[in-house]
C-alpha cells in the first residue's frame, strides 16, 4: 500500500516548487487499520500555511489514483523551526531561551539584553530576537537604532542577515520601522512578522538564542511556542503583588499541555532602590523578596535579584548595557544569573 500511496503523492507538487511531496521527503508513514488508511506527513514550519489546502488534495489524489473507497485520514505534522534541516532560519541554534513576564514594565527587555551579553561573556555564541513587536526596545538598548539588516540571496531563497553588536547577533522589528510609527496590527499579522524574523533570517550556528518575549499570554506567545522548540523560560517580575499575580499566569502558560516549556527560573528586577549618592543603602520601594518567595512556593529556581539603580537606565539608553561593565556590581549580578542558566541548560 505504501508504494501505491507514494505514486499517488508523486503527482502532488510542493506549493510554489517544482519538486513533489515524495521528492521533498514529507511522507513519513502509511498504515491501514479497520478499513481506514492513515497517511502521516511531516513538513517544515515554512509550509504550515499550505497544510489545510493540502489535506483534501492528498485525499482526492489517493482516492482517484488508487480507486480507494474506504476512509482516509491525513495528518500533517509541522516541524518546529529549530528542528528543521532546511538552510537558514534557526535550524543550527542549539538552545532557545524565552525571557517572559506576565505584564509589561518589569524590565524584561533589560534582562533579555544583559542576559544575552552575559552568556556571550561566558564564551557562548548568542543570538537575540526582539519578539516584542509592539514595543521593540533592543535596537535602542544596544545602540543600533540607525542600522538596517542586509539581505543575502541564494539560488532558492533570500535571507535577512542579523545585525551583530557586542559579540551577539540580533534582530528586531524595530530595525524595519521608524521610532515614531505605531503598529496597528492584529495578532496573526504580528505573528507572521515574527515568523519571518525566525525562518527568513540566516542566524547561522549558535549555542543559544535569547528571545525577548512580549508581555502577557496572547497570540504572539502562542505562535512562538508553536513555531520554536523553546528549551526553557526565564520569568521576570518585580517584588510587588500585582506583578507576581501576572507572572504566575505566565508560568502557567508555559506549563500548559502542548506548550510544556520548562521554567529555568525567576529573576526579581527592581528588587531594591539604591541612590547613586548612597551606594550602601537599600530601599525596598516595591516590597521585599516577593519573586523569591514565589519561586520557593512554586518550586522554581530563583536566579537572582537586580537592583533599581540609575546606571542600568543610563547604560540602556546609551546603548551600553550594564553587562558590558565587567567589574560593576550590576554586571556581576547578570553574569551570575547567566552562569546559573548555563549550568542548568547549556552544560546539562
Amino acid at each position: 500500500m505504501k508504494e501505491a500511496v507514494e505514486k499517488a503523492l508523486e503527482k502532488i507538487p510542493v506549493p510554489g516548487e517544482k519538486r513533489n511531496i515524495i521528492e521533498a521527503g514529507f511522507l513519513k508513514k502509511v498504515g491501514e487499520e479497520n478499513n481506514e488508511l492513515l497517511v502521516l506527513l511531516e513538513m517544515p514550519h515554512a509550509y504550515e500555511k499550505y497544510r489545510q489546502a493540502l489535506i483534501p488534495t492528498i485525499k482526492d489524489s489517493i482516492k482517484r489514483e488508487l480507486n480507494y473507497t474506504e476512509n482516509i485520514t491525513i495528518e500533517i505534522d509541522i516541524t518546529k523551526a529549530n528542528k528543521s534541516t532546511a538552510p537558514g532560519g534557526i535550524s543550527q541554534v542549539k538552545q532557545v531561551i524565552a525571557v517572559a513576564s506576565g505584564k509589561g514594565g518589569v524590565g524584561k527587555s533589560t534582562v533579555s539584553v544583559n542576559l544575552a551579553l552575559s552568556l556571550a561573556r561566558l564564551g557562548y555564541s548568542v543570538g537575540l530576537l526582539d519578539a516584542d513587536v509592539f514595543g521593540p526596545s533592543i535596537p535602542k538598548m544596544l545602540g543600533t537604532e540607525t542600522e538596517r539588516p542586509l539581505m543575502q540571496k541564494t539560488e532558492t531563497s533570500e535571507f535577512i542577515i542579523p545585525i551583530e553588536k557586542h559579540g551577539i547577533k540580533m534582530l528586531s522589528i524595530g530595525f524595519f520601522i521608524k521610532d515614531s510609527d505605531a503598529l496597528a496590527w492584529r495578532g496573526p499579522m504580528a505573528g507572521n512578522v515574527l515568523k519571518q524574523l525566525i525562518q527568513d533570517a540566516d542566524w547561522g550556528k549558535l549555542d543559544v538564542m535569547v528571545i525577548d518575549m512580549p508581555p502577557g499570554t496572547s497570540d504572539i506567545q502562542l505562535t512562538l511556542a508553536q513555531t520554536i522548540d523553546i528549551s526553557g523560560a526565564v520569568m521576570v517580575s518585580t517584588p510587588q503583588d500585582v506583578a507576581l499575580i501576572d507572572v504566575k499566569k505566565g508560568i502557567n502558560f508555559f506549563q500548559k499541555d502542548k506548550i510544556e516549556v520548562p521554567i529555568l527560573g525567576v529573576v526579581e528586577n527592581m528588587a531594591w532602590f539604591t541612590p547613586e549618592e548612597l551606594p550602601n543603602n537599600k530601599y525596598y520601594i516595591f516590597g521585599k523578596g516577593g519573586a523569591h518567595t514565589l519561586a520557593d512556593d512554586m518550586n522554581i529556581p530563583f536566579l537572582g535579584e537586580i537592583p533599581l539603580v540609575q546606571s542600568i537606565r543610563e547604560n540602556g539608553d546609551a546603548g551600553r548595557p550594564s553587562a558590558l561593565e565587567e567589574d560593576s556590581i550590576v554586571g556581576t549580578i547578570f553574569l551570575n544569573i547567566a552562569q546559573k542558566i548555563s549550568q542548568s541548560l547549556l552544560e546539562s
